[in-house]
This record gives C-alpha cells, structure tokens and sequence, in this order.
C-alpha cells in the first residue's frame, strides 16, 4: 500500500472513529479532516476547501431557507389541521395520511427539518384525539427518510450524488429521476407500518416533551373563570364610538370591558391609546365587570352583538394569545390597580385574571391592588405578549407561555406566498431553465421579497453543521481518487461479488452503504461511497446512474438505529421509544427497501447497458 494512501486512509479511520462515539462534534471533525488532509501531500488547501464552493452546498443551504419560509407561513400548520379533520380518530387513517403529507413536504425540503416541522403537528394531534404519540412519531420519522428517496432536492445525499456526477463529466440526475423509486417504497412503508404498529409502544412519550408540561388556553379559561366574559361587537356607523381614540372612550371605567383587539377588513389589529375606532369595526371585548351588561353596553354605544365561535378567543389563536406574569418584589405595580398602574399603556396586554397561591381573585379586577407575588393572566395579541416579558424588567416574570404559543404562525397571511414560490422553483428545478441552485436562490430571493422569511430567519434556518459536514468529506473521494483507493475498493467489491451477477454487485454496494451510515452521517456515506460506486460501474463497463442510484437510495435507509439519523433521534423523546424499538421495526424493514430498490432499479435503469467509448 503506498504511503500517500496509507496516511488518507488513517485520516478517514480516525475521523470515522470520532464520528462514532460523537466527540468531539461532528463539524469540528470535519475541520479537522480540512486542516489534515493537505499535510498528507496528497492534496493542497485549495483542493480541500473545495466543498465551500461547490453549488450543491450552496443548494442545500438555500432549501433549508425555503423550507423555513415554508414553516414560518403555516403551510405545515394547516396540512396538520387538514390530517385532524380528515383522518379523524382513526389511528389507521391518521398513519396513512401523516406519512404522505410528511412524504410530500419532504420532497422540497431536508428530511431532518420536515421532521422538527412536524413533531408539534403530531403532538397537537394526539392531544386532540387521544392518539398514543408512540404510534404516530415512527411512522413520522419513517416518512421523513423516504421522502428522501422521493425527488433530487429531497435530501444531502441525492445532491452530493449527482454532484459526483457531474463532476465526472456524467450528465446528473433529473428532479424527478427519484420519484420512481421513492412512491413503491413509500406505500410499502405505509403498509409495513399498518402492520407492525401494534408493536410500538401503546404509552404516551408526549409527557416527556418539554412543551406539553405547559397549561392550554383552554385549562386558563377554567382556572380563572372566563367563560362567558368574552364578546364581538359590531360598531355601526351611527355609534358614539366612531372616530374616537381608545383613551376617550374609557371602556375600562365606564363599561367594565378590556378592549382585547379590533378586527378590521378581516385584519386583527393591535389597539393603542391613540388608536381611532371606526365604523364596520369588530370589538373583541372582555366584560370583567360583575355589573356589567353586554346588551346595555351596546345599547349605549350603537353596537350590534356578534355570535361567538370560541371560549375566551381561543378560536384566534394564531393572533391572540395569555400568559401568566408574577409581580416580584421589587415592582413598581405593587400597591397600585390596574387602573393606577396604566398596565395596559404600559405593556399593551390587558389583566384578565388574577390569582393569589392557589385560587383566583373574583372580585372587581379593576379595584383589585396588586401585591408581591400575585400571577396575573394577561391577554393580547402575541407580538404584545412578547414585548411584555421582555419589557418586565423588575416588575414582572414569565411564569407560563400555554401550549399554544408554540404552534404561532411568525408570519400569518403568507402562506399561498410561500406555496407559489415553492412551484415556481419546483418548476424551474424540473424544466431545467436553470440550474438546480440558481432555482433555488431565486425562491430564497422571493421569500424575502414576499416578507416569507427575513435574514435573521434565514440564517437561523440554515444547519450550519450539515453544511461544515458536508464541506469536510467532500475532499476524501479526491484523495481517495489520487492515491488509488477508490479503485482498489471497486477491485474488492468486484471480487466479492465475482460471478454473482449485477444483482449480487448492487446488493452489496448497497449493503455496504446502509452499514455505513450505521456509523456517520448518511451524507458523509454518501460522500465516501459513491466514488467507489461509480469506479465499479466503470470496472464493469456499464452505465454509471444505477450504482450513483443506489448509493442514495441506500444513504436514505436508516431505519435501523435511533442514532442512524437525526430524523430518528428527533422522534425517540416524544415517541417514548427505546433503542431496541429502531432495531426491531427498522431492521426488517431495511431489508425490504434493500430487495425492493436494488429491484427496481435494475428494471427501471438497465445497468447493464455498457457506457458509449
């Protein structure tokens, strides 16, 4: 073995060894391996910081921004909204519609971010039907690895494949050149699923997620006695209220009422003291007074009294939203009413309730004194809520944000933005007008343009890890190249698998991937085997696309472990799954996606078809 090889393989042995056992973190590896390899000889900096300018990088770091403009326009809220109403409570039905929404979503954006889009999703399911999320979150996780194996932006490993392509001088893979692969897969998962998920755990793993310790809405309501206080009132333009300012009405003293927000041409907006209340407007009113009547407030005002299609507004969830607050010792509210303190001005929420140790204050809120340590139940709109923990300062601390506020929508009123710039790249990836990446950027472009995403978002949204990851192996295949180990791999797996026909080679070139990613990343995997791939297809004298196929397809199947993949790992909490829950449903599994695509791809892609001289 000449040296050069020698010193690159105990790069890539060392760095294999600190991928296993996760220490130091997998990027700092990475830079490591970038720092390493030029002091082998066998490349130069320049050659090992190559990745930072490969477009594939460039790619995968856009669709995390669109995917995250995606998110922040509630299109993966409302397709969790849609899998309620439509599947119901059952659990069949829920499984089946879940893994296809999660496989279509999946299909434009990295598997590991469908997957943390829609672990809330199935969460708020289960607590609307009762559902056990240890039915739910493998079959999520499960649909989030196969949408990998479904189009070409779907994953890391499906670009850096046909990155190694079109290196070579092969023309790459087409968006949809996965799709046939990926469908026959995804309804067999969905099929295995329905059969085996009697045994997965039939407890509840939500309790062990941090967010569902959190109180609803709906209990707050209870807790401080709401229902019943909350009003929408129709201003009609012969009303004393039109064209007067919040600060001149005085609802609060005069009628009992917090004035929670107005609706205005079908926009919930956010009421100031100098606000001017205008004709055609919706009051969203708490009536905290005892002694207050709804129909003699409307009577005086010239309002019309609106039906009602939630308890305390919970119907508005995405604009409205409580919080409880305590008063510290050192605030300044302390010996002052709501009133006295200006609260409301001061931190644009509105007191709605208060409880003292245990119980909640009945009494006149308006009359009531604060005092040390009295949790206080605001409302208003959610931007407001945020500003007032913010702004506390001394005088109040966050003591419960409900459930719900999880599920906020950053950026309501986007959504058909977003999905119309989603066609347009997916339109523009399949037609090829543009290359893959220039797609892409023009989407992160119109997302912005679109107030989708802003910049501080879309940094936020980008794995930087992933990225570093993928930067620092992509030297090895040209190292490996250099030094005569990619061929001397090929020759190995060609003598292996001597005499056992194409079936046999993809098989254990398959095989080997898999087992692999058992280890590193599956874009790591991806990076390091498909190379060796590609020279076996080349040994043979046949077309290069089924062995860069199955390289992808297998760097997707890591059904086996929960540390396979940080889909996997994301789930393995809220799931209450153990380790050998992975092992017992994946490791079957794998094997039948094994058979299965290493199957269709020789029908579908012929490799046997010797290469042009």
């Amino acid at each position: 073995m000449p040296l050069e090889l020698g010193l690159v393989l105990l790069v890539l042995f060392v760095a294999i060894v600190l991928f296993t056992i996760d220490k130091p973190r997998m990027d700092f590896v990475a830079l490591l391996v970038i720092c390493t390899l030029p002091l082998t000889g066998v490349i130069d900096i320049k050659e090992s910081l190559i990745g930072f300018g490969d477009p594939n990088v460039v790619l995968i770091a856009a669709m995390f921004v669109i995917g995250e403009g995606l998110v922040r326009t509630g299109v993966a809220r409302q397709l969790g909204d849609w899998l309620v109403l439509t599947a119901g409570s059952s659990t069949n039905r829920l499984i089946v519609l879940l893994m296809i929404s999660v496989c279509l979503l999946g299909a434009t954006m990295s598997s590991t971010a469908v997957t943390a889009i829609f672990i809330p999703v199935v969460l708020r399911i289960c607590r609307r039907t009762g559902t056990s999320a240890g039915q739910l979150m493998m079959p999520l996780s499960m649909a989030a690895l196969i949408s990998g194996m479904t189009t070409l932006v779907a994953t890391a490993p499906n670009m850096v494949v046909n990155a190694e392509l079109v290196r070579r001088g092969d023309r790459g893979f087409e968006f949809f050149s996965f799709t046939p692969f990926g469908v026959p897969v995804l309804i067999m998962g969905i099929a295995y699923m329905l059969v085996v998920k009697k045994w997965l755990p039939k407890g509840n793993g939500i309790s062990q997620n941090g967010h569902t310790n959190r109180p609803t809405l709906k209990q707050w309501v209870e807790k401080y006695h709401l229902a019943g206080r909350e009003h929408r009132l129709l201003v009609k333009p012969e009303s004393s209220l039109v064209g007067r300012r919040i600060e001149a009405c005085n609802l609060r003293e005069d009628a009992g009422a917090n004035l929670v927000a107005i609706q205005r041409d079908r926009q919930l907006l956010h009421p100031t003291a100098k606000s001017e209340i205008q004709a055609g407007d919706i009051l969203l009113l708490d009536l905290f007074s005892t002694d207050s009547d709804i129909e003699s407030m409307a009577d005086k005002y010239q309002l019309v009294v609106l039906p009602l299609s939630g308890a305390h507004f919970t119907d508005r969830t995405q604009e409205i939203g409580m919080a409880e607050l305590i008063v510290t010792a050192d605030s300044d509210l302390v010996g002052k009413t709501v009133i006295q303190s200006g609260f409301r001005s001061r931190y644009g929420v509105s007191v709605i309730g208060l409880r003292r140790g245990v119980k909640s204050v009945q009494s006149e809120l308006k009359h009531e004194v604060f005092r040390v340590g009295d949790t206080l139940l605001v409302i208003g709109p959610w931007k407001s809520i945020r500003t007032a923990i913010s702004q506390g300062g001394r005088d109040l601390v966050s003591l419960h944000l409900p459930q719900e506020f999880e599920e906020v929508v950053p950026v309501p009123g986007r959504l058909w933005h977003a999905l119309a710039i989603l066609m347009i790249v997916v339109g523009l990836m399949v037609s090829g007008v543009v290359p893959n990446v220039q797609a892409a950027l023009i989407g992160c472009v119109l997302m912005g343009m679109f107030g989708c995403i802003d910049f501080e978002s879309a940094y936020r949204s980008i794995d930087w890890k992933t990225i570093v990851l993928i930067v620092g192996m992509l030297p090895f295949p040209i190292a490996l190249s250099r030094t005569g180990g990619v061929e001397m791999a090929s020759q190995a797996i060609a003598t292996i698998t001597s005499g056992s026909g194409m079936f046999g080679v993809l098989m254990v070139i398959f095989l080997a991937t898999s087992l692999l990613g058992l280890f590193i990343s599956n874009t790591a995997t991806a990076v390091l085997m498909v190379p060796i791939a590609l020279s076996v297809a080349d040994r043979l004298g046949v077309s290069p696309y089924p062995f860069a196929m199955v390289v992808a397809l297998a760097a997707s199947t890591a059904f086996m472990t929960p540390v396979s993949s940080p889909v996997n790992t994301l789930v393995v909490t809220p799931g209450g799954y153990r380790f050998m829950d992975f092992v017992r449903i994946g490791v079957p599994f794998s094997i039948l996606v094994m058979v299965v695509t290493v199957c269709l791809v020789i029908v579908l892609m012929n490799p046997t078809t010797t290469v042009a001289s």
